[in-house]
């Protein structure tokens, strides 16, 4: 069923009192490939730190590279700021030696917070490796009690039998010590309640996080969402029409739907939402702005 567009207006108004100074955020980040990228970044989380989030993640890559820059990017700002630093981690093209060695020094660095991911199937492999997620759970809770945030699917996983196999597979991962799930993106707001309905009946006890990706490409979004399983609804289609060379207006656009969406699922009671920043922050940090999530003004002594 589709947010109707009474839904939509209503949500634009101030969240309750209730929910005001009430919501939690976290954001993720990606190692960036280039000097003028990683000067983006830098400043891209030095802005939202000041929205003191629940923690940032930042995104592992499938190659040796893209991993080291990875752990650079989480020593930094565990070294720079006051963040709490949430590495992603793969489990599909690594030893469990290496898992077991990447843990310990994760934790001796003082980083207690990881993002436990099973990992794409690589291109050259003929058989899906026999590893999952909930193996690397179980993995990293005997190394050391991590918080471990895993990934839920509100659409179903693109390699899942079907959207109850997907659920029982996200149970495995709770019952392994995931402590939280964070969810694919995704544009309707009934999808993730639904979602979240069937977890609860399957026994799932941890919250479920919704993932907010403000869309500033539409175009790269559709090539996205048809290997992702993520349904674009029709008013998107609507909303971004003729706008492929007004990336301003987009931005525009991006921000006003991810702060309706937002809005709509803090009535129903969600607390805790994480953003793809894809490294900037206007965006993520003007949706902070409009729910109520802001500095907090520095007390002076008297």
């Amino acid at each position: 069923m589709a947010i109707h567009h009474a839904q939509h207006i209503e949500s634009f108004n101030q969240l309750p009192n209730d929910l005001k100074n009430q919501l939690g955020v976290s954001f993720e980040f990606f190692p960036p490939s280039t000097a003028e990228m990683e000067k983006t970044l830098w400043n891209s989380v030095k802005r939202l730190e000041s929205l003191n989030p629940n923690f940032v993640s930042v995104t592992y890559g499938a190659n040796s590279g893209v991993r080291d820059r990875t752990h650079a990017v989480i020593s930094k700002i565990q070294q720079q700021t006051k963040l709490i630093a949430a590495p992603h981690l793969t489990c599909i093209d690594a030893t469990g030696q290496e898992l077991d060695d990447l843990a310990k020094d994760y934790w001796q660095q003082g980083i207690k917070s990881i993002v436990a991911l099973r990992g794409d199937v690589p291109e050259h492999a003929k058989h899906a490796p026999q590893i999952y997620a909930a193996d690397l759970v179980a993995r990293l809770k005997k190394v050391a009690d991590f918080d471990i945030s895993v990934a839920a699917y509100p659409e179903t996983h693109p390699e899942a039998r079907s959207a109850q196999s997907d659920i029982i597979n996200l149970k495995r991962k709770v019952d392994a010590g995931a402590n939280r799930a964070i969810t694919q993106f995704f544009f309707d707001a009934d999808t993730f309640l639904r979602f979240r309905d069937r977890t609860l009946a399957a026994g799932i006890d941890v919250d479920i996080v919704p993932g907010i990706l403000p869309v500033t490409n539409f175009k790269q979004l559709q090539k996205f969402a048809g290997f992702t399983n993520v349904a674009i609804p029709k008013w998107m289609h609507q909303l971004y029409n003729g706008l492929d060379d007004d990336q301003t207006t987009r931005n525009m656009i991006a921000a006003s739907n991810s702060i309706d969406l937002v809005k709509v699922l803090a009535k129903e009671g969600v607390k805790d939402f994480h953003f793809y920043t894809l490294n900037r922050a206007e965006l993520s940090y003007a949706i902070c702005h409009a729910i109520g999530v802001r500095p907090q003004p520095k007390i002076i002594a008297a």
